[in-house]
């Protein structure tokens, strides 16, 4: 990933997978550092609904993701018709990472560590 990333974040509203407490400390510290970045109640939902957003976020390029499970976001994008480049995506996993970590990776600038 070598241009500046889109930046989405998954609230998980309706599947609920994803601890509270990360959910919060990393939309908090999003908000507190002033990053551009796009909030989406539930990444699940919008795949589901095949969510014509999705395909426009994938469209972007670079994309850096707070969500949960690589494999099953890259599915949900893919299901809703709307895949994923892999060399151009990072997805951090808000169920397994800490809050800080994943908001640390968000705000991070230049290439993607993975």
């Amino acid at each position: 990933m070598t241009e500046k990333p889109c930046l989405l974040y998954c609230h998980c509203a309706y599947a609920k997978v994803v601890p509270e407490e990360t959910r919060r400390e990393v939309l908090k510290r999003l908000n507190d550092a002033g990053v551009a970045f796009e909030a989406v109640p539930d990444l699940c939902e919008m795949s589901a609904r095949k969510d014509p957003a999705l395909e426009r976020l994938a469209a972007t390029g670079a994309i850096r993701i707070a969500a949960c499970y690589p494999r099953a976001v890259k599915w949900l994008f893919h299901a809703a018709g709307a895949p994923l480049g892999d060399d151009q995506t990072e997805i951090l996993n808000m169920r397994v990472q800490t809050g800080d970590d994943v908001a640390d990776a968000m705000c991070r600038t230049g290439e993607a560590s993975s």
